[in-house]
């Protein structure tokens, strides 16, 4: 009889999930790491050619005739392959590597399957760069944040299934009693994403709703999907690297249960926000502002864990590139949540809407938040994957500085200089007269936008250094000139 149980058998809640042993964590990152240098080499390709149409479509902001004889570069095209390529190829290919690699060490189990998992990795890929190839070349549906044409759905689909059901393996096999706060996060968030993709495919593309419904479940889908996909990954990260690193248990059990269940309950509703001054039923807006206001809760108690957490260990922290970028995340979690509960004000709404500030609001979470921790992430999870130190402490530095001194100036000037800009759309003179026309209102933001190139080629920077180690450390040494053992392990070898 095979040593390697099938699937079926595997997810049989018939079988006993009693392994005689329990792997120890090296074991764990044995099995993951074909898979995992896979996603994340493709995520790091990812993030690259997202940051080079970012930098493309800021310039355009400010330079509109930036390589404007190429129709496939137009401002349209180019930023929404920058949106599909940060969400589907950085941000996807991630936690495709970092959740299946969490899932596996606190369950204690080797993750199983491997080929079909590596498999599947491949093909979502495929599908990644077939959907933007067909934005760039004008082949896109006009819904935000499902742009990539409705022919690559059922490889992205199929691909993600595949991907998805490792993390309930693993859960379904954990080898230790005790359900940690991270397990909550990912596995949920590994069933929120195929529900929402799903309807929104149905309603959006396949079967579209008409009139209202349409923009609905447009702002339902891309709100969920950074709060109910993104967040619970790179919040259930944040809950393990923290407390990992700095050798201390979590602050408070019970107020990471309020944390999930509030984040839950609430957040499927906050996206209708958006929609404020629409055709839509009050008692809709409504409801969604009240949703918003109340994610307050899931946020405050969150960051009482995370930064309760740390307090006394900054020093300590600061010394670590997994700690520093994931604290820097979990600071921005709280603070672009807090923007994003004001934003649901109706009184705040009427100054930011259809402004910069919305922009600015978008990367304070993307980036600020869930990039970031994914990037702590990364520090941690690559010296355990390949058994060698970061190459290059310089280039660490590098990334620190850049990016997060980047996505600071960035929400800066869209988040201020959107403020103005919404303040000046409003304005109104005594006698009813618009203070200022729609073209001053526009080269007033200019300035806003040169600031925000600026700060694009600082990230930029801190990802070619980030890039350039990863790929440093992917590259095979010989045996005389690697070390006997990375320091980095020195303290997980004793824990496994």
């Amino acid at each position: 009889m095979s040593a390697t149980p099938s699937i079926v058998s595997t997810l049989s809640p018939t079988q006993s999930a009693g392994d005689p042993i329990r792997a120890k964590l090296s074991e764990v990152d044995e099995s993951m790491r074909n898979a995992a240098i896979l996603f994340l080499a493709s995520a790091v390709l990812w993030l690259m050619a997202g940051t080079v149409f970012a930098l493309i479509a800021a310039i355009k902001m400010t330079n509109p005739s930036f390589l404007g004889d190429h129709e496939w570069l137009t401002f349209g095209r180019i930023r929404t392959a920058h949106l599909n390529a940060m969400i589907y190829g950085w941000g996807n290919n991630a936690i495709f590597a970092i959740a299946p690699w969490l899932m596996g060490r606190l369950a204690r189990t080797r993750i199983r399957h491997i080929s079909i998992l590596y498999t599947a990795g491949i093909f979502w890929n495929i599908g990644v760069t077939i959907g933007i190839f067909g934005i760039l070349r004008g082949d896109m549906i006009g819904v935000e944040w499902l742009e990539m044409p409705a022919y690559i759905t059922p490889l992205i689909a199929i691909s993600y299934g595949l991907i998805g059901v490792w993390v309930i393996i693993a859960f379904r096999w954990r080898q230790s009693g005790h359900v940690y706060v991270t397990q909550w996060y990912l596995l949920a968030a590994f069933f929120w994403l195929p529900w929402l993709y799903t309807v929104a495919q149905i309603m959006l593309v396949f079967e579209p709703a008409s009139g209202v419904v349409q923009s609905l479940t447009n702002w339902w889908f891309a709100h969920n999907v950074l709060g109910l996909w993104l967040t619970p990954a790179a919040v259930g990260a944040a809950y393990y690297f923290i407390p990992k690193v700095l050798g201390r248990p979590i602050h408070s059990y019970y107020l990471s249960v309020v944390g999930f269940w509030s984040l839950a309950l609430f957040y499927n509703w906050a996206g209708v926000h958006h929609l404020i001054g629409g055709p839509v039923p009050a008692w809709v807006i409504s409801a969604g502002t009240v949703a918003s206001v109340m994610m307050v809760i899931p946020v405050i108690v969150t960051a009482i864990n995370h930064h309760l957490t740390v307090v006394g260990l900054h020093n300590e922290g600061w010394r670590s590139p997994t700690i520093r970028f994931v604290v820097f995340g979990a600071i921005n979690y709280t603070l672009a949540s807090l923007f994003g509960s004001a934003m649901a004000l109706r009184s705040v709404n009427e100054v930011t809407h259809f402004t910069h500030f919305t922009v600015g609001h978008a990367h304070h979470g993307v980036y600020a938040f869930f990039t970031m921790i994914m990037f702590g992430s990364i520090y941690y999870m690559m010296p355990r994957l390949v058994k060698r130190e970061w190459p290059s402490a310089f280039l660490i530095q590098v990334h620190w500085w850049m990016c997060s001194l980047g996505i600071v100036l960035m929400v800066f000037a869209l988040q201020v200089g959107g403020w103005i800009q919404g303040l000046q759309l409003n304005a109104i003179d005594e006698d009813g007269t618009v203070k200022y026309t729609f073209m001053e209102v526009v080269r007033n933001t200019v300035p806003w936008l040169w600031i925000r190139s600026i700060s694009g080629f600082m990230i930029m920077i801190g990802h070619i250094a980030f890039a350039i180690n990863v790929f440093w450390m992917l590259l095979p040494v010989s045996k005389s000139s690697s070390k006997s053992g990375p320091t980095l392990l020195t303290k997980e070898t004793a824990e496994s």
